[in-house]
C-alpha cells in the first residue's frame, strides 16, 4: 500500500494520465472532477498529497488551498498547484495560498513524480521509507518481510498491510471504518468486525513471550500502534 494521491483535476485526459503514471509507481489513487466535491473527500479521509488544479468548477484550486490551510485535519496536507497560468504573479499568488509546489501545463510527468517523491519526503518520510521500524518490530516494504526480535514472523497479505498501515502513524487512533478504507479499500463491502478479526490474528502473529503487545485498543474508537511500544521496548533491554 503506497501515499494515498488525491487528484482534483476537471480535464479527463490528464486525470487519466496522472493516475496511470502514479499507480504504476505504487500510489494509492483517488480522483476528483470539482472543487467542492474534493472537499467533501477530503472531509472523509485525507490523503498524504493533493494534486489540484487551479481552474475548477464548484471550487475554484485556490480557494480549496484556502480552505485546506484553515483546516486542523489538514493544515500540514502537501499541495502541488496543477494550472496553466504560468506567469510569476499567479505563481506567487498560488504559493501565497499555502501550496507547497507550482507546476505549469504542459508539464513533463517525469518532473511531476520527482516533485510528489520530494514532497512527500520531506512531509510525511515514513510513507516513502523501505524500512520501518518500532521498537525491536521492522518491516520491510520491498520485501514484504517482518521481523521482531531478529526473528522472521509470517504475515497474511491483510495482516501485512494493517502493519504497514498503523506503524506510519504511531499513537493516532484509527476507527475501524479509517482501517477498513485504507487497508481493504473503498470499494471492498465487509463487515466492520472484519477488522478486529484481522487484528486478532495479527496480535498473534507479531507476539512473543515477554515482549509488549504493540497494538493498542481504544474502547469505542479503534486501534493504534502504541506511540509507547519503542520506549517500553528501550527500558527492558535496560533493565
Amino acid at each position: 500500500m503506497g501515499p494515498r494521491v488525491l487528484i482534483v483535476e476537471d480535464e479527463e485526459p490528464l486525470m487519466l494520465l496522472l493516475r496511470y503514471n502514479l499507480e504504476a509507481e505504487g500510489y494509492e489513487v483517488d480522483s476528483v472532477s470539482r472543487g467542492d466535491e474534493a472537499e467533501i473527500r477530503l472531509r472523509e479521509q485525507v490523503p498524504d498529497i493533493v494534486l489540484l488544479d487551479w481552474m475548477l468548477p464548484g471550487l475554484s484550486g485556490i480557494e480549496l488551498c484556502r480552505r485546506i490551510r484553515a483546516r486542523t485535519e489538514t493544515e500540514r496536507l502537501p499541495v502541488i498547484m496543477l494550472t496553466a497560468r504560468g506567469e510569476e504573479g499567479d505563481r506567487i499568488r498560488g504559493l501565497s495560498t499555502g501550496a507547497d509546489d507550482y507546476i505549469v501545463k504542459p508539464f513533463s510527468v517525469p518532473e511531476l513524480l520527482a516533485r510528489v517523491r520530494a514532497l512527500l519526503r520531506r512531509a510525511k518520510p515514513a510513507h516513502i521509507a523501505t524500512l520501518l521500524k518500532a521498537g525491536d518490530i521492522e518491516l520491510d516494504r520491498e520485501t514484504h518481510r517482518v521481523r521482531r526480535a531478529g526473528q522472521e514472523l509470517h504475515l497474511g497479505p491483510t495482516e501485512f498491510r494493517l502493519l504497514e498501515f498503523l506503524m506510519q502513524s504511531p499513537g493516532r487512533v484509527f476507527s475501524r471504518e479509517h482501517l477498513l478504507n485504507a487497508v481493504w479499500g473503498h470499494d471492498v463491502y465487509i463487515d466492520e468486525r472484519t477488522v478486529d478479526v484481522h487484528v486478532g490474528r495479527l496480535r498473534k502473529a507479531i507476539g512473543l513471550p515477554r515482549r509488549p503487545d504493540p497494538i493498542r485498543t481504544v474502547r469505542g474508537a479503534g486501534y493504534s500502534f502504541d506511540e509507547t511500544f519503542a520506549r517500553e521496548e528501550q527500558q527492558a533491554a535496560s533493565a
